[in-house]
């Protein structure tokens, strides 16, 4: 799942880049609204973080340009501001949720997964596909009820797979929600990391939809 975080304090950007490596998602930073607001429109994100209080275009700002551009990526605001007229301006605006500084950065994976969740339609933090499950608070896969150790990039893959199951997942789309805008499209790592997932999860859970891409199917062997 890959992340954009908006927030000009750097210290408090590298923070939340590295808490949310950390937890398994790939993560671009932006340090003013105006880049921030372009990465938003022009790339793919499974949820964004932004700041209110940006240089060059304020947050509410940003916030109400991807609305009216169609930009339906779910955005958790940060913000400094405790007055609740301040807080209602980012929901108006088209907010999915808020948190007021300080707060934890455990907070704000478990809100952003919450985020992803209810974007693909998934209401609980367990996903299901057949004998696969995936806890997607803790990070934890378990296959017939046994654990199964992935990576990083290797749980982005199968976390991805599973937020669409039954549904094919084309390679281009599968890249840029696993990895960051500076991989390399042309590398063939998504096919070996696939291959690894694969082996580990059994089964033929994991489909190739010749010419198409692929698809994490919810039968496979129960």
């Amino acid at each position: 799942m890959r992340i954009l975080v908006v927030e000009d304090e750097p210290a408090l950007a590298l923070r939340l880049q590295k808490a949310l490596e950390n937890a398994s998602f790939a993560v671009d930073v932006s340090y003013d609204g105006e880049d921030g607001r372009h990465l938003g429109e022009t790339e793919p994100y499974d949820a964004i973080v932004l700041d209110l209080g940006l240089p060059k275009m304020d947050g509410v700002s940003v916030l109400q340009h991807w609305r009216a551009a169609s930009v339906s990526t779910p955005v958790l605001l940060l913000t400094a501001r405790s007055r609740w007229s301040e807080k209602m301006a980012g929901f108006n605006a088209g907010a999915d949720d808020y948190l007021t500084k300080p707060f934890e950065m455990e907070e704000v994976i478990y809100r952003v997964r919450g985020l992803i969740r209810r974007a693909s339609g998934h209401s609980r933090p367990e996903l299901v596909c057949g004998p696969l499950r995936i806890d997607t608070n803790a990070g934890r896969v378990h296959v017939h009820g046994a654990p199964i150790h992935l990576t990083a990039q290797e749980y982005r893959i199968l976390s991805y797979l599973a937020h669409h199951h039954d549904r094919i997942v084309k390679r281009t789309e599968l890249l840029e929600h696993v990895y960051d805008r500076h991989y390399d499209s042309d590398s063939n790592v998504l096919e070996v990391l696939l291959g690894r997932v694969r082996r580990k999860v059994g089964g033929g859970l994991i489909e190739t939809v010749r010419g198409q891409g692929y698809r994490l199917v919810s039968k496979g062997d129960v």
